[in-house]
């Protein structure tokens, strides 16, 4: 069952965690560095930024999608080490060319998402891929950004590739409520 709210996720999460089975925060919040959205504005006073991102633990475990040096910082203010950190990377003609994945309160099992085997034409790969499904996920995945002329593009300037998402969302245990405060463009939704 899918609940889309319009609203700043302050005024809604505590109405959104009451209707939630086991709720895991899945998120990729806005960096707040003065990037252009249409009806945010991502330049918040540093403490208030801050602050609203540590409020997320409050509500139960929490994945964050971000740049290493914001998980560091997130881990500082939350006073708390991710069970594991992983890697989301891409080939980029910027400085920057990876995004890691922290997950707070929640172990992913690499053992539900499956990959294919090193090399399919090897029949025996083949026939460990025909019994098993794949093979576990690694703890990193390449994935290639979204841009402009990529298939799933809409019309959000920093949209999350779906492969991420599903990646994600798919490592964590249980069948629990995957709640997405800073939803952009659906993306972690479509994963589920």
């Amino acid at each position: 069952m899918w609940r889309l709210y319009r609203s700043d996720f302050r005024d809604v999460i505590e109405e959104v965690i009451d209707q939630s089975d086991d709720p895991v925060i899945v998120t990729d919040p806005p960096f707040n560095v003065g990037y252009h959205y249409d009806t945010y504005s991502d330049r918040m006073d540093d403490g208030e930024y801050w602050q609203m991102l540590t409020s997320l633990r409050e509500y139960g475990p929490l994945v964050v999608v971000q740049y290493p040096e914001a998980l560091h910082r997130l881990s500082v203010e939350l006073g708390e080490v991710p069970c594991k950190v992983c890697s989301w990377v891409y080939n980029a003609n910027t400085e920057r060319q990876h995004r890691d994945i922290a997950f707070y309160g929640v172990t992913p099992d690499f053992n539900l998402v499956k990959r294919p085997y090193y090399s399919m034409r090897d029949k025996r790969c083949r026939a460990l891929m025909e019994r098993t499904g794949g093979a576990r996920s690694y703890d990193w995945q390449y994935v290639d950004l979204v841009k402009n002329r990529s298939r799933e593009k809409t019309a959000h300037p920093c949209q999350m590739p779906l492969d991420v998402m599903r990646w994600v969302v798919g490592v964590i245990p249980g069948s629990g409520t995957i709640v997405d405060p800073f939803c952009g463009s659906g993306t972690t939704g479509v994963a589920c």
